[in-house]
């Protein structure tokens, strides 16, 4: 354990705080900046002294549940809780994606009206959407929650595959596998995980057989082409954009412009909007 890096952050974080920050009273006698010991002491269920030690490092290696209340007292988001653990010489403890999508994201969706873009969890899940989207791929918004997984729709359902270009769906299917392998080691355990897997492998024979390969892979860009049943052939250029700090990422499908594709996902605007909308969950 480094106890000197150890007690440089956790004074510096206390000293960051204020009372206010934890509904505390602010008082007008207060001498050194930020939160006293004796309140960070109290926040964590942990004596004043044993504080004082880990400060002035000198006190022993904390437990795994004094490092969860020390990162919960001093108000830690995800990054500085995994630091605050390594440097007690433990593992970061098991996070989890968020569900819920930032304002500043489906903003962001809602003005790429002719680039289809949607949000993903770490395991697929499709939390958000703007209608180009929908118009590419699927009517999310008739999906039952539960199965709005691309994985689950591109094994399980012939609507979730249909789009996608014949010869490209092997590759397809091992990204989407690969992809989940990864996800699973990075949340062991997690029970949405657990009822995917399940429900993929009782659905997809395809799917059990490339799982049991054991290939691994994180979501990267690529190339991927579309046969759309009204616009016909797409190729389009999919970027990801890794919202990290959420356990998501947003995915966006674009067309080089003056190309038969970037014609096509401006009639797919237009269809979207009048067939296929879907409202941002």
């Amino acid at each position: 354990m480094d106890r000197t890096e150890f007690s440089r952050f956790v004074r510096a974080r206390r000293e960051a705080l204020r009372p206010g920050d934890l509904h505390l009273p602010t008082g007008t006698r207060r001498r050194t900046p930020g939160l006293r010991r004796e309140e960070v002491a109290a926040l964590a269920g942990i004596s004043v002294d044993y504080y004082t030690r880990l400060e002035q490092a000198r006190g022993p290696r904390p437990s795994r549940q004094v490092l969860g209340a020390l990162a919960r007292a001093l108000l830690l988001g995800a990054a500085e809780t995994g630091h605050l653990f390594r440097l007690a010489d433990e593992a970061p403890p098991l996070d989890a994606p968020e569900r819920t999508v930032s304002p500043g994201v489906l903003r962001l969706l809602d003005r790429l009206d002719a680039t289809p873009g949607m949000v993903l969890d770490a395991f697929g899940d499709v939390l958000a959407w703007n209608p180009v989207a929908a118009a590419l791929a699927i009517d999310f918004g008739r999906v039952p929650e539960r199965e709005r997984n691309l994985a689950w729709l591109f094994f399980c359902t012939a609507d979730g595959r249909s789009r996608i270009d014949p010869a490209a769906a092997p590759g397809a299917a091992g990204a989407h596998v690969a992809g989940l392998r990864g996800a699973a080691a990075r949340y062991p355990g997690h029970p949405r995980l657990r009822e995917l897997l399940g429900m993929l492998r009782d659905g997809s024979r395809w799917f059990a057989d490339l799982w049991e390969r054991n290939d691994v892979a994180a979501p990267r860009p690529a190339r991927k082409r579309f046969q759309h049943p009204l616009v016909g052939a797409l190729v389009l250029d999919c970027e990801i954009l890794e919202l990290p700090e959420r356990g998501q990422r947003v995915v966006l499908h674009s067309a080089e412009p003056g190309t038969p594709s970037h014609e096509a996902l401006r009639l797919l605007r237009v269809i979207g909007t009048e067939d296929f909308t879907a409202d941002a969950v």
